[in-house]
């Protein structure tokens, strides 16, 4: 018959071994928070200097351009640079030294995780200016678009240029994404559809809607050629002296009348031109 076991031997002997492991471990555990402690006056240090040197030179000059867009003032939301990188600064060297932490605690999976934080800033980072560039770009864009409108006086310019610009913007949000590492070719396909389909619809019923608008722009074009200001004309049963001409119309005046006619009407009438 076997002999049952020795339970005060076992019970001393886990003691024992819990005692070794506790003993091991509580240095390892106060190194652990001397270098968190370490590296939180390192960071904090070095980020009141990093802010101070950016407003120094004017970094914040880029983020009140931000602060300008119409996008931006939507969010109700103050964007300054130099805050920004600072957090980003202190974070990032923050996480450095908990890394150090963790591989004196001597925990694969805590140090891997932190490890992996580290390795993900510098990703966020290069997002973010892409981010940022992407929306000074857009709102360019959108300028431009409108100002091109306007002098060609089309309806609804704002409305197209701020198509443009979140057109612009979801791209760059896109390609922000996959610089952090999150696949987005679901997603581009997804966006392709959608904003081709919103394109074809917003075309057919634009041009629709615009077709006098486009027809003058288009006879501005055959138009200049043959008038001028200052000569005397005479359409229909209008005669008088060109004094201006734009994108879509002409204006005739006489001793007592100012008609303003669409240049259209110069390729579909007969048009009496005087020395």
């Amino acid at each position: 018959m076997n002999s049952l076991p020795n339970l005060s031997e076992i019970l001393l002997n886990t003691f024992n071994t819990l005692i070794n492991q506790f003993i091991i471990f509580v240095p390892r555990v106060i190194g652990c928070f001397i270098i968190v402690a370490i590296g939180y006056l390192v960071a904090k240090g070095i980020t009141i200097v990093i802010r101070k040197v950016l407003v120094t030179i004017g970094f914040d000059k880029i983020g009140d351009k931000l602060n300008e867009i119409g996008f931006i003032k939507q969010l109700k939301t103050e964007i300054k640079l130099s805050d920004i990188v600072a957090k980003v600064v202190y974070y990032f060297i923050l996480l450095i030294f908990l890394t150090a932490a963790t591989e004196t605690l001597g925990v694969d999976a805590i140090t891997s995780m932190v490890l992996s934080l580290v390795n993900f800033i510098p990703k966020l980072i290069a997002a973010a200016v892409m981010l940022q560039i992407g929306i000074m770009i857009s709102d360019t864009i959108k300028g431009a678009v409108v100002a091109t409108c306007k002098s060609f006086n089309i309806p609804s310019s704002k409305l197209i240029g701020n198509i443009a610009f979140v057109f612009f913007l979801i791209i760059t949000f896109i390609s922000a994404l996959g610089q952090i590492g999150i696949e987005t070719t679901l997603l581009e396909s997804s966006f392709l559809l959608v904003i081709g389909g919103v394109i074809l619809a917003f075309s057919l019923g634009y041009g629709i809607a615009s077709k006098d608008v486009l027809s003058n722009i288009i006879s501005s074009f055959y138009s200049r050629k043959n008038y001028r200001e200052g000569q005397l004309i005479k359409i229909d049963d209008i005669k008088g002296v060109i004094t201006k001409i734009d994108n879509t119309t002409v204006t005739i005046v006489n001793e007592n009348t100012t008609t303003i006619l669409p240049l259209q009407f110069f390729q579909t009438r007969q048009v009496e031109i005087f020395n």
